[in-house]
């Protein structure tokens, strides 16, 4: 058991099925691995491994006796600390001090599903407050490292997640996405970081059930290898009567590894028509993209037609996420704790403060139209390009990993290639199909000269996740990543 590190999901709940290793043996392997690294990396915020073993003990009494068992009976995963729920845990919005303590008392869908399918959750991982930027840091428990060089950040905001899939102490772990938090940290990690099509899985969000609209919002997975996120999305997917806005559309997708993608017409868009890359992303992905190319497909440079300038359109994000926030420090406010008062604002980045109050209360209706044109514009834009492209790839990110700081406000670059960026998520244009809705998935590109992982961006059409989980297994195979993992020394 000492290689469990490097045992996907789906391989180590092939092992607890055929009884060749106990789930409660998996899981001591798996806390080991925790105490072990987790001090050098922070991406664990919370555990509970008494819990986690008792329901490994129940795992294997529930195989003993023949019962059905879920796609991940006995394995160990992790959850984020944003707004991911389970019962009895804490929650803390993403290192906001003042809700270090925080219960909850419900359970958010990813967990709800996770647990039905038989996966044992060990802990809650870092993430900054609000998940409000592309790095993971914050007051209460500070920066998340990435295990490929310490002293740099692992990405935001599910940055906890990827570092401790990429580390080996788990092999799955759930990540949310607003505007690329799931894709972000998983270019910066080595790892695969699905996010589906808009509508596929759901998110149960309350006082406002439709607040994940605006812009779309997710959960999901970020895993080690393709063949786990397809398996994850069948687990996730499908309708919820907690959500208005998730459809009972289904597919299996368990072949989408075997298709593959000859004849298919992939666009490659190499900076998103107005974002500054850094030089080192630029060469690992004009190498990486000759691999779709070996697999059949035909594959052209492209322009999708966005025109404003970069900043603009992500001010626009930065915007629509105001009001969901000051929604929720709202109703947090109802309950005794004002978060926006000159006591306790100590607990949120200067950022996010400034954006609150920038937009604040004086962000009229139609203010928000007017974001949701220039939204559409972007919407209209890829739609065009999809009516002659079955795929676009890109950078997922434009920038390589920042160093982290010690004053819990961790940020990306605000300048690249002598052009001003937005330090929050103006480097991740990953938040463009978060407008869009369209399927997207971040894998491992390759190396850079100074060995940090850079992310390769796949988007397909709307609902045809298959398509883009067909690409990743292609390039899985042709240019794998697992030998990657080694040069990671903890």
């Amino acid at each position: 058991m000492t290689d469990i590190e490097k045992l996907s999901a789906t391989e180590t709940a092939r092992l607890i099925r055929e009884k060749q290793v106990s789930a409660a043996e998996v899981m001591q392997s798996t806390i080991n691995r925790i105490e072990k690294i987790n001090p050098k990396l922070n991406a664990f915020i919370f555990t509970s491994f008494d819990e986690a073993m008792e329901n490994a003990r129940q795992a294997d009494k529930v195989l003993a006796q023949g019962d059905v068992l879920g796609p991940l009976h006995g394995v160990p995963i992790a959850m984020k600390d944003l707004f991911d729920f389970k019962p009895g845990w804490p929650s803390s919005l993403g290192g906001i001090p003042q809700l270090k303590n925080n219960i909850a008392e419900i359970k958010c869908g990813f967990v709800e599903r996770m647990e039905s399918a038989g996966a044992i959750f060990v802990g809650k991982t870092n993430s900054p407050a609000m998940g409000y930027r592309g790095t993971t840091d914050n007051v209460a428990f500070g920066p998340t490292s990435n295990p490929f060089d310490t002293s740099r950040n692992a990405g935001g905001s599910s940055g906890g997640s990827a570092a401790a899939v990429a580390s080996g102490m788990v092999a799955l772990a759930e990540g949310t996405d607003g505007g690329g938090s799931i894709r972000i940290p998983a270019a910066w990690t080595n790892t695969v970081g699905y996010r589906a099509s808009a509508g596929r899985t759901p998110l149960l969000v309350r006082p406002n059930a439709f607040a994940n609209t605006l812009p779309y919002i997710f959960e999901g997975t970020i895993t080690r290898n393709v063949e786990d996120a397809i398996l994850s999305l069948g687990i996730l997917q499908g309708a919820h009567p907690g959500d208005p806005n998730c459809h009972q559309l289904v597919n299996d997708f368990s072949d989408a590894a075997l298709r593959g993608i000859k004849g298919m017409k992939i666009g490659f868009s190499p900076n998103l028509d107005v974002f500054p890359v850094e030089n080192e992303v630029s060469q690992v992905i004009n190498e990486a993209i000759k691999v779709f190319e070996t697999a059949g497909a035909h594959v052209e440079e492209i322009k999708i037609g966005l025109h404003r300038d970069q900043r603009e359109y992500s001010d626009v994000w930065c915007r629509l996420f105001v009001p969901i926030m000051r929604h929720s420090f709202q109703a947090i406010k109802e309950s005794g704790l004002d978060l926006l008062s000159k006591e306790n604002r100590h607990g949120l980045s200067p950022d996010l403060l400034r954006w609150v109050e920038e937009v604040g209360p004086g962000y009229t209706a139609d203010d928000l139209y007017k974001d949701l044109s220039i939204r559409s514009e972007v919407f209209d834009a890829y739609q065009a390009t999809f009516s002659k492209y079955d795929l676009i790839i890109s950078p997922t990110v434009t920038a390589m990993p920042v160093k982290n700081t010690n004053d819990g406000n961790t940020k990306g670059p605000s300048q690249i290639n002598g052009i001003d960026i937005d330090p929050l998520i103006g480097w991740c244009p990953t938040f463009l199909t978060n407008f869009t809705g369209h399927p997207s998935v971040s894998v491992p590109a390759g190396l850079s000269a100074s060995g940090l992982p850079v992310g390769l961006h796949i988007v397909g059409r709307r609902q045809a996740d298959g398509d883009v989980l067909a690409a990743s297994a292609v390039f899985e195979r042709l240019r794998p990543w697992v030998q990657h993992y080694a040069r990671i020394s903890l």
